[in-house]
């Protein structure tokens, strides 16, 4: 490729994003507020953002908040959900639509979305707009992570630490050994495991890669088995105690990093590119994707 991508620059413009997101967050909008029972969905990458605010607004002692992948949430019988919120960057993608179509007059919703000219909008009672975050790649990068920035500030969340600490991800070297492993596991816990599994979905997108994905304490309880020299496995979040010595023992390489994880994320989002790159492939239409999934069945028409 030549010339920059527009995922390189999207996923570098990240830290002006999130301070939008957050002056947003910070103010007035429809977003669930504290005491709510809320169901979070998405699909994809908006999923594991969903997962991400889950666990934060669980931690933040703001009421009940189960994520779901769009396809597979469970919002009937006497589950008392408040409200829905939903996450998608096209506003358009099937298994939402239908969702918010089956809860319409039922449950209120709320969407978050990258383009607000879309079908999404019609049928959410309420709509927080991040146009500014809206891509051209299909490989997601800033709408995911600005949207989770918006999230963050509105439970009350102080987010110029991990600004600072994106602009950092950004600057730092990536390590020859990261773009020629022959393969990731990413780890974290709480709400970072919605990061990893996220981290791994860029890998595999952008460049191909074998990657997967566990709660880091799940990880000694099998995968482990896959770590060996020439391969990583990559930390968001608090190390659990010895898990470091344990991957070292493989002779696989351990990263772990002192800044905030969402910001660690965008430095794997530069990882996954200069795979992308090293392997001739093209972050911005990668191989079976398309921007938005549309499915042609009797039931999306």
């Amino acid at each position: 490729m030549s010339g920059m991508s527009y995922m390189e620059q999207e996923l570098s413009s990240q830290p002006e994003t999130w301070l939008e997101a957050a002056r947003i967050g910070a103010g007035r909008s429809p977003l669930p507020e504290p005491g709510q029972r809320v169901a979070v969905v998405g699909c994809g990458t908006s999923w594991f953002m969903a997962q991400s605010y889950a666990a934060l607004r669980e931690a933040a002692g703001q009421g009940v908040t189960d994520a779901f992948a769009a396809s597979e949430a469970f919002l009937g019988g006497d589950r008392g959900y408040d409200v829905v919120l939903a996450i998608t960057r096209s506003g358009t993608t099937t298994e939402v639509l239908r969702l918010l179509s089956d809860v319409k007059g039922r449950i209120p919703t709320v969407t978050v979305l990258g383009d607000p000219d879309t079908p999404a909008t019609e049928l959410s009672d309420d709509t927080v707009t991040l146009p500014f975050a809206d891509e051209r790649s299909v490989v997601q990068t800033r709408f995911a992570t600005t949207a989770l920035t918006l999230l963050r500030a509105h439970l009350g969340e102080d987010v110029t630490g991990a600004v600072r600490d994106a602009r950092q991800a950004l600057s730092v070297p990536v390590e020859p050994q990261w773009v020629d492993a022959e393969q990731f596991s990413f780890l974290g816990t709480g709400w970072t495991v919605g990061l990893a599994s996220e981290a791994a979905l860029k890998m595999r997108e952008a460049s191909q890669s074998w990657t997967e994905s566990y709660p880091a304490m799940e990880y000694r309880h099998g995968p482990i088995s896959i770590a060996a020299p020439g391969r990583v496995t990559w930390l968001f979040g608090q190390a659990p105690e010895g898990l470091e010595a344990d991957v070292a023992r493989t002779g696989a390489q351990f990263v772990h990093h002192d800044r905030d994880p969402l910001a660690d994320l965008v430095l794997v989002q530069r990882v996954a590119l200069e795979r992308a790159r090293a392997r001739g492939l093209d972050p911005d239409n990668p191989r079976s994707l398309t921007r938005s999934v549309l499915l042609d069945t009797p039931a999306a028409r």
